[in-house]
């Protein structure tokens, strides 16, 4: 791949660094700071027991996510959701992803009649938020997992496997991973991959702001993804304690 100057002193396939602070919040039963690059999300998971109404005596589980922007995640302050007493599309879009892409490795049978709650707040935003809470909420999730097995509540972690997400897109001609926000802004495509360790894809969405691009390039960005991804996975089965 042609050579490309990027932040950070990276080439085109090659992501932001990246972090991930395990017990970032104590009272959470998983807590997770992930940093990519300037992009920061602390994941929070909450299992409560119970289900809601319509899962009732079924004996099974369910997953679900909330996000959030704080105000000065962004150069121009935002004003709280809260605030203007509703949520915004572009957030109910995110948590649905969020939540779908955790239930796609939990056996909820498994689980049994419980909850777990994903709390996905942006601290600070510079491009991926919603794929950084999608990484940083598996690893969150994990975490409480392997707590209520430790407990003896569960028998058997109900993670069938890791989740991770990046973006990829094309800037300049060019094919690149992991688009901070000053490429994601200029990008003539930009595409969000979702993908577990296993191979499987939960998502796939890549949209076209300038032209179209081709099969060929669609092909690439996934190739380019799936690699980023794997790097994602195994930084999650570290802070998860997994083998």
């Amino acid at each position: 791949m042609e050579q490309v100057f990027r932040s950070e002193e990276r080439g085109a396939a090659e992501a932001r660094p990246l972090k991930l602070t395990p017990g970032f919040v104590a009272t959470a039963e998983g807590s997770v700071l992930i940093e990519v690059g300037h992009t920061r999300v602390l994941c929070n998971a909450s299992v409560e027991n119970g289900v809601p109404g319509w899962m009732r005596n079924s004996g099974r589980g369910w997953v679900t996510a909330e996000y959030g922007m704080l105000p000065r995640a962004t150069l121009t302050r935002s004003p709280r959701e809260a605030e203007k007493g509703k949520i915004g599309g572009r957030t109910h879009e995110i948590q649905r992803l969020i939540g779908r892409s955790l239930r796609s490795v939990v056996d909820m049978k498994l689980l049994g009649e419980r909850t777990v709650i994903l709390d996905c707040d942006v601290l600070q935003a510079d491009g991926g938020t919603r794929t950084a809470a999608i990484t940083g909420a598996c690893a969150a999730l994990a975490i409480a997992l392997g707590r209520l097995v430790d407990a003896g509540t569960i028998k058997e972690s109900p993670l069938k496997e890791m989740v991770a997400a990046t973006s990829v897109g094309i800037v300049d001609g060019r094919v690149l991973l992991d688009l901070d926000y000053s490429e994601d802004s200029r990008a003539e495509v930009d595409m969000n991959v979702v993908m577990t360790s296993g191979g499987g894809l939960v998502e796939t969405q890549a949209t076209a702001e300038k032209g179209t691009y081709s099969r060929a390039q669609l092909n690439e960005m996934l190739d380019v993804a799936e690699a980023g991804i794997k790097e994602l996975l195994a930084a999650q089965r570290v802070v998860a304690g997994l083998k």
